[in-house]
């Protein structure tokens, strides 16, 4: 064999030792590459399993803002005297009385009528108010007969009178509008000829007659014994304006009369000694009126008598007590009786008399 053959084999061999050892090294190195490679890929397997893909985004879709909750109801409360009532019987004919003065300039009159509670009809009295604001006027209300009841329809303010039912109230109220005064300009003119005025304190008036059927005493609206009558065109006109209820001291006035005794009709016979006020809610002022034979109001009696009681000093014959007449040839009171006749001559006494 050659030299040259010789150093080929050994360079050869420790070439080829050398690769051995390199793929021996590779082959460590190797191995741990591939298991960090399996154990990503079980890591990432793992990671799908457990943690799932994200939600898609919500869709958007258009929801309308929804209205408002409403209020809580309002806690229960006693129905008030002047809201509209039903009642089975009849209200009883409006009472007479005499209209106490206007107190003052600007107050009006509202008439006085019939109302309703659970323990009959009561006399809600007449009286002058002061209206909510210039230029309105009074509707009084009315019972009127509809359905086989009768129903209370509430008066109202308003720049104009409405329907009440055809009912007289009086005092410029005779059925159809109002004749007891009128507003000229920002100031109310009160109609002497019907309207109660003392002219030294109120002196925007005039005088204009006005026919007025005081007869007729019904308080009521339709039905077989009710007021016939139906709105005029004037009238249906002012039900669609704009109306104002009464006022807080109306609403008093009606509330003062149905805590008063007296002024329920069972008790008065249809006679209200408190028949009217001066102001309202003033049930016991001086002015006080009553209803035309209607027993006396303590401070009417002690405050407005104009007839003094009869007594022994200015009426002795009041005092005296009464004699029966003696008829002509009687004997006086107290006489001793006279002896009996003798009969005539040949006559027997009657059986008990002596001979």
């Amino acid at each position: 064999m050659r030299a040259e053959d010789c150093v080929l084999c050994v360079t050869n061999t420790s070439m080829a030792g050398n690769m051995a050892k390199s793929l021996k090294n590779l082959r460590v190195i190797t191995l741990p590459l591939q298991g960090l490679a399996l154990m990503l890929s079980a890591a990432i397997l793992v990671g799908c399993v457990v943690a799932p893909p994200p939600p898609p985004p919500p869709r958007v879709v258009y929801v309308p803002t929804p209205p408002p909750a409403p209020p809580p109801p309002p806690a229960y409360e006693a129905p008030a005297v002047d809201v509209a009532v039903q009642a089975s019987e009849p209200p009883p004919p409006l009472p007479e009385y005499e209209q106490p003065p206007v107190p003052e300039v600007g107050y009006m009159w509202t008439p006085g009528y019939w109302a309703y509670a659970p323990n009959g009809y009561f006399w809600v009295p007449g009286t002058w108010v002061q209206p909510p604001r210039v230029g309105l006027l009074w509707t009084p209300g009315y019972w009127g007969f509809v359905g086989g009841v009768y129903a209370f329809n509430v008066g109202y303010w308003g720049p104009h009178v409405g329907f009440y039912g055809g009912v007289n109230y009086g005092f410029g109220y005779v059925g159809v509008g109002f004749a007891g005064g009128r507003w000229v300009g920002n100031s109310f003119a009160y109609n002497r000829s019907v309207t109660n005025v003392n002219v030294t304190v109120v002196h925007n008036t005039y005088n204009e007659t006005v026919v007025n059927n005081t007869t007729n005493r019904v308080s009521f609206n339709g039905g077989a014994s009710g007021i016939h009558a139906q709105p005029t065109a004037q009238e249906r006109a002012a039900a669609s304006e704009p109306h104002v209820p009464p006022t807080p001291l109306q609403k008093q006035h009606a509330t003062e009369a149905a805590k008063t005794p007296s002024s329920f009709a069972k008790a008065n016979g249809g006679k209200p000694p408190i028949a009217a006020t001066p102001k309202a809610a003033a049930f016991h002022a001086p002015g006080v009126v009553g209803a035309h034979g209607a027993p006396a109001h303590p401070v009417m009696a002690d405050e407005h008598r104009t007839t003094p009681a009869p007594n022994t000093a200015t009426h002795p014959a009041a005092a005296a007590p009464k004699v029966n007449a003696a008829k002509p040839g009687a004997p006086k009171p107290g006489a001793p009786k006279p002896p009996p006749k003798a009969p005539p001559a040949g006559k027997k006494p009657p059986e008990g008399e002596p001979k």
